[in-house]
């Protein structure tokens, strides 16, 4: 299935002397021609009541009808709603649901709204139910419930319409509020969307819903990954995993060390965040220490000119720093660029002054669970959570020789590497997708 590339083309009429934008969009397949049918989404859809229970409503055990709550709209439920293969919660037996009449329990097409958010860029976000497997579900708690009329939709269609940058953009204008920004049935009913014939939107939701599940097969992918290699971390580090030497045999039994025998946490300087500028030497601060995977967080880089005594605080290529306040207390990330950085406040490197630790070993020590649970004894839990330099210096290390430790250390790297590879693939993956909405809808 590829897309042709037709460009939103204008019509040049010389006895009118004026332009005509023609209504189609920038990437289509080629079966397909004419312009796109634009309406009001009140003209082509019925909004239907909701309810307004809360989380303490709902529960996972058991129930004879689900509920959508908008807060799975914002944090789980995929583009494509299908009962199936989502965890929907259940209604309390006790709630009263019989006042409730048939027509506003969920039906397959229609689609879900979450009206309310404290993010301006998820205010409005949706769902198109595509699967309901005979259950009974209504929408909940801060969605709005549209309904689309007979003959204007392909089902599966508006789950990609209504993620597309026009529409989304347009949601966002009708938002309302200051900490909460919400959207009603009024507002919304009012905004335009385009749509082509029933075979295609047929063919675009074929296409797009293709890209989902190659999307969700590589996440899959990426979970199991990471699955199997905290399993075996697990093993490997309590010693229930061992390698042998190159000749078969068995490697000599570990040493327990405290970690202040093996590296010093050197500290970060206090840069002035007024002399921070957009070119010169990174500075890599706790927001830069990535949540998403092992690497830093390249997104809010900033940088600094040349400070004396700077090697004290210079940062290397594969070297491993620890956020030691604030929300990501205690998580670590590789620095992996090519360039020098200098290291903030509250940002802390490992180095070595035992020559027989392998530096990959300890990068792996610091990423498994072994590590996370000494480190949490030491959490000072305040405003903030926040860690000393001698408290994880004083975290335990089970220390093997040198050549066991190259080992695990190599094992353990290589997954590491398919496991970014595959992230990569998601990111690239999700890139396309997203220039696909962009280009594919109007």
């Amino acid at each position: 299935n590829h897309c042709t590339i037709l460009c939103r083309t204008k019509y040049f009429n010389p006895f009118l002397n004026m332009e005509k934008q023609i209504n189609i969009p920038q990437l289509r397949f080629p079966d397909f021609t004419g312009e796109w049918e634009v309406k009001k989404l009140g003209e082509v859809a019925d909004f239907k009541v909701t309810n307004s229970f809360s989380r303490e409503n709902l529960n996972y055990e058991s129930g004879t009808v689900k509920n959508i709550h908008y807060g799975d709209i914002h944090t789980k439920f995929q583009t494509l709603f299908d009962i199936t293969k989502e965890k929907v919660p259940f209604i309390n037996e006790e709630m009263n649901i019989g006042r409730i009449i048939n027509d506003f329990y969920c039906r397959e097409g229609d689609i879900v709204f979450a009206d309310a958010s404290e993010d301006l860029n998820d205010v409005g976000k949706s769902i198109e139910i595509i699967n309901l497997n005979n259950e009974k579900l209504l929408s909940g708690l801060h969605t709005l419930l549209a309904r689309p009329q007979n003959g204007y939709f392909q089902k599966g269609f508006n789950g990609y319409l209504f993620k597309s940058n026009n529409v989304r953009l347009q949601i966002k204008k009708e938002a309302q509020g200051s900490k909460v920004l919400s959207v009603n049935v009024g507002r919304i009913s009012n905004i335009n969307i385009s749509f082509p014939s029933l075979p295609e939107q047929q063919k675009i939701a074929t296409f797009l819903t293709a890209t989902d599940d190659k999307l969700q097969a590589l996440k899959k992918k990426k979970a199991l990954l990471e699955q199997y290699k905290k399993g075996v971390m697990q093993k490997l580090f309590s010693q229930k995993l061992r390698f042998k030497d190159e000749n078969g045999g068995d490697f000599p039994e570990w040493e327990e060390r405290k970690l202040s025998d093996l590296i010093r946490l050197q500290g970060g300087f206090a840069f002035k965040s007024k002399e921070f500028k957009t070119k010169g030497i990174p500075v890599i601060r706790i927001s830069n220490i990535s949540n998403d995977n092992n690497y830093i967080n390249l997104s809010n880089v900033v940088y600094y000119d040349k400070i004396n005594n700077a090697q004290k605080f210079t940062i290397e290529k594969w070297d491993l720093i620890i956020a030691m306040s604030g929300a990501t207390t205690g998580k670590s990330s590789i620095y992996n660029l090519d360039e020098i950085a200098y290291l903030n406040q509250r940002v802390g490197l490992f180095r070595p002054i035992e020559k027989s630790l392998y530096y990959g070993f300890l990068i792996q020590f610091v990423f498994s669970d072994l590590f996370k649970q000494q480190l949490e004894a030491f959490l000072v839990a305040g405003a903030q959570p926040n860690i000393s330099s001698s408290d994880i210096e004083r975290i335990s290390l089970s220390y093997p020789s040198s050549n066991e430790q190259s080992k695990i250390a190599t094992f353990l790297s290589t997954l590491d590497e398919k496991i970014n590879q595959v992230a990569e693939q998601i990111a690239q993956t999700a890139t396309w997708k997203k220039g696909l909405l962009q280009k594919m809808f109007i």
